[in-house]
């Protein structure tokens, strides 16, 4: 598996995307401050650009793919 190459499926990127969008949402309305809003923004901003770009590094070390199965050609 490339650095790169889609392994993100349907339900995880979602789940992704609303959760990172909830913790950057809690530090927008200062629900969270501090060292904690920090910490928040920057995994909230993660989980949202994996979210939509449907690919994970961490995924990618770890040979780990949620997309399912593959048809190979």
């Amino acid at each position: 598996m490339k650095l790169g190459e889609r392994n993100i499926g349907t339900v995880d990127r979602g789940a992704r995307v609303l959760v990172g969008a909830a913790l950057l949402a809690s530090v927008v309305t200062n629900t969270v401050a501090g060292a904690i809003g920090y910490v928040a923004v920057f995994l909230g901003a993660i989980l949202v650009a994996t979210g939509l770009l449907g690919s994970c590094a961490l995924y990618s070390l770890m040979g780990m793919n949620t997309c399912g199965f593959k048809k190979k050609k």
